[in-house]
């Protein structure tokens, strides 16, 4: 399959507007959406979403451009001013979810209302918000694959591509965003049949990790140690992580969280 098309849709003075950006502006908004309705149910004041949104947005960005930074360190440390070129591409996605993690919670801790719930109704909108930047991911090319000779190979042909040109490569954001639809199709099977609170975006991070380390084996990545990429160690952190407090919270060793700064619960529309 070839992808011919410019990765910038438009320019305004030094402002690029490009196909990531917009797709990763959409994923936000579409992630919000799915949120708001499930964080209702769960009793969280809208309020508390839109703000705590803010802040993982916020502390989500630098994440992202930090592990970006860090991935590509032998180039920003010769040029340091271009850390801040964050115009011309170069956000890490675990970087951002670790980023955006940390700051809603120290949102919850400064405004009391329990983690571990929100995170619960925050966990399907992640999963479907990261599906639509993956989507501007394959149209620019700045996660490409690896060499392939399948015929789903995607071969980029424009000169202003990020990806090989004129090489098939592995689809590997497309990979993910398949992965993706299968951790949606469990979240919704599980939703509401986990306890304590926390339980499902635990597992959603424990699913992603474990595809996310598989696909990274297609994308042309730098090995960091032995043959493993940085996204490898990441994901393995994050499994490790994930599934030990997932453990430790069906084996009753945390305690419920207090719900503060919550509304009624609302019946879903099919209960009665």
């Amino acid at each position: 399959m070839h992808i011919g098309l410019d990765p910038e849709i438009a320019r305004i003075g030094s402002l690029s507007i490009g196909w990531h950006g917009v797709l990763m502006f959409v994923g936000i908004a579409v992630g919000l959406g799915l949120t708001l309705p499930l964080a209702r149910r769960l009793g969280i004041q809208d309020e508390i979403t839109y703000t705590a949104a803010i802040w993982a947005v916020i502390f989500g960005f630098v994440g992202a451009r930090l592990t970006h930074v860090i991935d590509n360190w032998s180039f920003y440390s010769q040029h340091p001013m271009e850390m801040l070129a964050v115009q011309r591409g170069g956000l890490g996605w675990y970087g951002a979810l670790i980023g955006g993690t940390l700051g809603v919670a120290i949102y919850a801790r400064l405004k009391k209302f329990p983690l571990g719930r929100f995170a619960d109704a925050v966990a399907p909108g992640i999963v479907l918000g990261l599906s639509f930047g993956r989507i501007g991911c394959t149209l620019n090319g700045d996660s490409p694959g690896t060499p392939t000779s399948l015929p789903w190979g995607l071969e980029y042909t424009n000169p202003n591509s990020f990806a090989p040109l004129f090489e098939p490569t592995h689809p590997a954001a497309v990979y993910e965003i398949l992965w993706n639809m299968v951790i949606l199709v469990v979240l919704w099977r599980l939703w509401r049949r986990l306890s304590p609170d926390g339980g499902l975006f635990l597992v959603s991070l424990v699913m992603y990790s474990v595809g996310r380390f598989a696909i990274s084996w297609f994308r042309a990545e730098d090995h960091v140690l032995g043959p493993l990429h940085q996204s490898h160690l990441i994901s393995l952190a994050i499994f490790i992580i994930a599934a030990g407090l997932l453990a430790c919270r069906k084996t009753h060793l945390v305690k419920p969280e207090s719900a503060q700064a919550m509304v009624p619960e609302t019946p879903s529309p099919d209960s009665g």
